[in-house]
């Protein structure tokens, strides 16, 4: 015969007590709680590996790996390894501080605004790579670029010329920064950036020094001038020279 169950919600199950480790087995781990995967997380991790590591080091597998999954996972938020170096760009182009314009100033804040993506390329290694023949679609990408293009009007710069000028200003500081990134690739851990250059050019001078002067008259009588400036002053003077160049376009003077 049933009996009767008092009208209610069935009494809560008591869990089962935690067991100890028997003798001779490792204490089991609990693992801890996963993130939900999603794009800003797959990107935020290849930035990780590309700090660390190098751009080669950003793949899918090795991404996956970082956040304890498959590669196919992946998939349902980049469609692969391309676009997740593009991601990761523009994520990084973020951090440019974009200057309001101010016509008095346009030349100084057009450079202003080269150092900045150059500093900001520059500290996440040669994420300069992934730059370099794409044309920017990103939204932060689009920000530094439409900055470019509003100061150079601000200016009076004429929209053609400030139409290619913003290519050749991304070609000259994607350059740049890649170019950086190559002397940091030499370094061993540990030793010293600068002490590592000024041995490396002592010993061009000194190449160059010995070289036919018949053949190379140039070369050997300019060893100071071409050795002289470091790679600051180098960029400092190749961007002077582009924005003297596209202001030499102005037809009229910037107004406010």
């Amino acid at each position: 015969m049933a009996t009767a169950r008092p009208d209610g919600p069935p009494p809560e199950k008591t869990p089962a007590p935690e067991m100890p480790t028997p003798p001779g087995r490792k204490p089991r781990k609990s693992a801890p709680p996963k993130r939900p995967l999603t794009q800003e997380l797959v990107v935020d991790t290849g930035i990780r590996v590309l700090d660390a590591e190098g751009l080669e080091a950003v793949t899918m597998r090795r991404v996956a790996q970082e956040l304890g999954t498959g590669p196919a996972s992946l998939y349902a938020h980049v469609s692969g390894k391309e676009e997740l170096r593009e991601l990761m760009l523009d994520r990084i182009a973020a951090e440019v501080r974009i200057p309001v314009p101010d016509p008095e100033r346009w030349q100084e804040q057009l450079k202003e605004l080269a150092r900045e993506v150059r500093r900001v390329y520059t500290s996440h290694r040669d994420i300069a790579m992934v730059s370099m023949g794409h044309i920017p679609t990103g939204p932060h990408l689009l920000d530094v670029a439409e900055a470019q293009l509003a100061l150079m009007r601000a200016g009076g710069v004429p929209k053609p010329v400030a139409g290619i000028a913003v290519d050749t200003l991304g070609m000259f500081l994607d350059a740049g920064a890649i170019e950086d990134t190559v002397y940091f690739t030499k370094v061993s851990p540990g030793e010293d950036l600068w002490a590592y250059f000024q041995e490396y050019v002592k010993q061009i001078r000194d190449y160059f020094a010995a070289l036919p002067p018949d053949r190379y008259p140039n070369l050997v009588g300019m060893v100071d001038e071409l050795t002289a400036e470091g790679g600051d002053g180098r960029f400092e003077f190749g961007l002077d020279l582009l924005v003297r160049g596209i202001a030499s376009y102005v037809e009229e003077p910037p107004s406010s």
